[in-house]
């Protein structure tokens, strides 16, 4: 009977499964709109194409709620230049002129898309861009610490840096990706750190306390900068860079903090001839291992290394088949065979573009393949992202010059590899097309995902700054409530010292990288002009309940002793849900505090 309880498809496989069936449906439903009802849902047109249109252009789409009929919806949407999205696909035409008359369908699917974007984004930047980075680490020779703040804080903050990013360069929409990054932070300080303390409090671990006031002073500091920015409203390239570099100074003073304890642990070393100083030797050096690092790595590394049982998971999917159904080898060996095709549609596009060379995932027909599609993608891409304007000779061009470069690196691939293992030598050009193939679908997905949250806000009459503060900010927060409460429950003090360091170090290397890469690049396309920015008095409310969380946490855990406890966790998920009641309230309008 137990073994009969065990599912034979472990539970992210169930899931892997239901998106890409979802994807598979809603893939057949915008084909059927595109072919057998002539509509086309994606976006062609520019803006200077569309610019003809005067007097539909400026009003932000604020009319589409003044018609009550689907019709006059469509057709204000398919004329008003406002109503454009910045991604790939219209889906307010999806909404308003394919389900017209059903909302109910047009609600369903685009949740479903949703989810499926952040599904690909999260997925993408775990299974892809945190590989690529974790080898580039290793191949470049960085200490722990120093990759533990920059690749592999990238890589695990690559979700919200994207976002950010696109929402300040593509979409226009600046105040989705300031509220969307000052909302993951909030919520990874206080829901993620509440849940830790609270889940923890009877283990009574403890925290490094000179990393903990590091950590949060610094993060305070940023706010403070961050909110200094908002008041002036603008800001110009010089200031942007001085912004970004707030984080190479945290990184100045980690890199410091490492060397000195590095210096202290050598010097110990010294009187390492006594069994006294033995002991004293290796006391001193556990308690430097458990210091508070932020090791802000991906998912995968923070997975605790216990030993596991073989069970019936751990079999072949088709004796799983057998074991649990009871049925002939023939009938499972068709059924896991369609498992594994309906497993292909988000699986295969990535695979088949994204040079792989780990160990566990080589193989040489993909990376063949993969690194000759690479530029062609890529083509494709920068000829949709405003090449079109040029002409189709420009685009044809394009198209030939990446064609007959995939062709020679495939042909190199094919030449310099082995079937049975990945390459030894020369691993830094594989990474790095892993890597910028990597960062192209974590921002593909990332634009698409913030078109989708602009034209849900003009669908249900919301600010998109809104959703942005809450459905974007939780979905791309979710695996470090996940993976960091994993981490405190099943690695020890240890396990609880990293959970803690990264959801502090982590929303600041999303703050000052994320946001101030975005505001980087939006005042240089403004130089020597400064970057206004955008006009949102709720930013205020954001960054004020974000900084009593940090404050909270930084009076409450020394008075504690640094210890986790319950105490500090209800109080953070008490400041977290005054905040969101607060916000919610006035953006419903019930509550009016401007």
């Amino acid at each position: 009977m137990a073994d009969q309880s065990l599912s034979f498809i472990s539970n992210s496989k169930k899931l892997s499964l239901c998106l890409n069936i979802s994807f598979v449906f809603l893939l057949s439903f915008f084909l059927k709109i595109s072919i057998f009802s002539g509509q086309s849902i994606i976006t062609t047109q520019s803006l200077g194409s569309l610019s003809v249109r005067g007097n539909n252009i400026g009003d932000g789409c604020a009319g589409l709620h003044d018609y009550s009929d689907y019709k006059s919806r469509c057709k204000y949407v398919t004329t008003h230049v406002d109503c454009q999205p910045k991604g790939y696909i219209n889906y307010l035409q999806i909404f308003y002129c394919t389900c017209g008359r059903f909302p109910i369908l047009g609600h369903l699917v685009l949740l479903l898309w949703l989810v499926v974007l952040f599904y690909l984004l999260g997925n993408t930047a775990a299974n892809y861009f945190c590989s690529s980075l974790e080898s580039l680490s290793r191949i470049l020779k960085l200490p722990p610490t120093i990759a533990g703040v920059t690749l592999l804080a990238l890589g695990n903050g690559a979700s919200d840096v994207f976002s950010s990013i696109v929402s300040f360069t593509r979409s226009d929409d600046g105040d989705v990706g300031l509220n969307s990054v000052l909302g993951g932070a909030f919520f990874v300080s206080s829901i993620v750190v509440g849940v830790i303390s609270i889940l923890t409090s009877r283990k009574e671990f403890s925290v490094d306390k000179p990393s903990f006031i590091r950590d949060v002073l610094f993060f305070l500091f940023s706010l403070c900068a961050l909110i200094l920015i908002i008041v002036i409203g603008e800001i110009n390239l010089w200031a942007s860079i001085c912004f970004v570099s707030i984080y190479l100074i945290y990184v100045l003073a980690v890199s410091a903090s490492y060397i000195y304890e590095r210096s202290r642990d050598r010097k110990m070393s010294l009187f390492a001839g006594s069994p006294v100083s033995d002991s004293l030797f290796l006391h001193i050096q556990d308690d430097f291992e458990e210091r508070a690092v932020p090791l802000i790595g991906c998912v995968d590394d923070e997975k605790p290394n216990h030993p596991v049982e073989k069970n019936n998971l751990q079999e072949d999917p088709e004796q799983q088949c057998l074991r649990f159904f009871n049925l002939d080898s023939s009938f499972c060996y068709y059924f896991t065979k369609l498992l594994i095709v309906l497993e292909l549609p988000l699986y295969l596009p990535r695979r088949l573009t994204i040079p792989v060379v780990s160990e566990d995932k080589w193989s040489k027909t993909y990376a063949v393949i993969s690194v000759t599609l690479a530029p062609l993608l890529l083509a494709a891409l920068l000829n949709t992202q405003g090449e079109k304007h040029l002409g189709s000779g420009i685009s044809l061009i394009s198209y030939l010059g990446a064609a007959f470069v995939g062709i020679i690196l495939g042909n190199l691939a094919f030449l310099s590899t082995k079937t049975s293992s990945p390459p030894n030598k020369c691993l830094l050009p594989w990474l790095a097309g892993g890597f910028l193939m990597s960062v192209t679908w974590t921002y593909v997905t990332a634009e698409e995902l913030v078109s989708l949250l602009v034209s849900l806000g003009k669908v249900l009459g919301i600010s998109p700054s809104v959703l942005g503060l809450t459905v974007l900010a939780w979905g791309n927060s979710l695996g470090d409530l996940i993976a960091n409460a994993a981490m405190a429950m099943n690695g020890g003090p240890n396990g609880a010292q990293i959970a803690i360091s990264g959801c502090y170090a982590g929303p600041m290397f999303n703050t000052l990288v994320g946001l101030g890469i975005s505001l980087v690049f939006s005042s240089s396309s403004q130089y020597p002009s400064s970057y206004l920015i955008p006009k949102d008095s709720s930013l205020y409310e954001t960054v004020g309940f974000l900084m009593a969380g940090l404050l909270w946490a930084l009076v409450i855990l020394p008075r504690k002793n640094m210890k986790l406890d319950k105490f500090l966790g209800i109080g953070l998920l008490a400041i977290y849900s005054c905040f969101l009641c607060v916000r919610l309230a006035s953006a419903f309008g019930f509550l009016k505090l401007y």
